[in-house]
């Protein structure tokens, strides 16, 4: 019974979902989602989720398992992902962990540290901090903290500012030194990891930019407005912080028009495929493509037989 496990990692827009499907064509794979955002419920269009007869078909582990209000850390990942390994493993059968949540990745494969749990205080503490001074200001505060961990984030990376800042708060202790101490925790299980990179960017914005226009069309702001009527959603939910839903948010609330949420999730969204991309760049042993050449997916199929898949 073989013991690997796959992972298909790429920045937004670069065709993972197309690639797995694919291979589960070619190999007996499960898919297991690796995105922060597909585990939410009602949020279908603004994440680009598979659709119902996609999901039917070719079934996604880890997608619509928590409603927008509820939290889902690192930590609960890691959990259900090594569950989902197991089970795909006990049956025979190869796991292929795709997606684009690179944090995700690195939780499960070099381990997560036993954080401090989230506390309601100390992160409205934080918010109402950076309502006064701006988030930049508030990554500044936490360069003086953890410059480590400070230099991978932006400075409007508001969710994990904010949790870098809660952790040093609530502990004392500086939440990359945390992250050093984790220790991996995935039995004997072999990744094989590969990578979807576009050359040259531009191709990758190009696509991005389209992707956000289809979602506009498909009624992205009406899956907006349902949301926002949802009791106890808010914008501070971690779900509403996700990419392009912050942004239209914002605009339903009068803060800018639509057009100006729309170049804003575009800002956003390539600024997230660079960080992607730079966290790809920092892996080792990562067999990388471009998912837009020919024969892709027979490359794909040469290198996983290869690697005994």
């Amino acid at each position: 019974m073989t013991n690997k496990a796959v992972l298909l990692m790429g920045p937004t827009a670069s065709g993972k979902t197309d690639v797995a499907i694919s291979l589960c064509k070619r190999f007996p794979c499960d898919i297991i989602s690796v995105d922060s955002a597909l585990v939410y419920r009602g949020m279908d269009i603004g994440t680009a989720k598979p659709d119902a007869h996609t999901l039917q078909r070719t079934p996604h582990q880890l997608v619509d398992i928590r409603d927008p209000e509820e939290s889902y850390s690192a930590g609960d990942f890691v959990r259900d992902a090594r569950l989902a390994i197991g089970i795909s493993l006990a049956k025979g059968r190869i796991p292929l962990l795709a997606g684009g949540t690179m944090m995700y990745f690195r939780a499960l494969t070099q381990g997560i540290a036993d954080l401090p749990a989230a506390d309601a205080v100390i992160r409205q503490q934080i918010d109402s901090e950076a309502s006064r001074k701006g988030w930049p200001a508030m990554h500044a505060e936490l360069e003086t903290i953890d410059a480590v961990v400070a230099a991978r984030l932006s400075p409007n990376d508001s969710q994990r500012i904010q949790r870098a800042l809660e952790v040093f708060r609530l502990s004392g202790k500086p939440l990359g030194d945390w992250q050093r101490e984790a220790v991996a925790s995935t039995g004997d299980v072999e990744f094989i990891k590969i990578a979807l990179q576009i050359e040259p960017r531009k191709l990758l914005h190009d696509r991005i930019e389209q992707r956000l226009e289809q979602m506009i069309a498909s009624g992205f702001e009406e899956e907006m407005q349902i949301l926002r009527a949802r009791p106890g959603l808010t914008k501070d939910s971690t779900a509403m912080r996700s990419v392009g839903y912050r942004q239209f948010w914002a605009c339903l609330d009068g803060e800018y028009s639509a057009t100006e949420a729309r170049d804003r999730t575009l800002f956003a969204t390539r600024q997230l495929a660079k960080r992607q991309l730079t966290w790809l760049r920092s892996e080792n042993d990562v067999f990388s493509v471009d998912p837009l050449e020919a024969g892709v997916k027979d490359t794909i199929s040469t290198y996983l037989i290869n690697n005994q898949c």
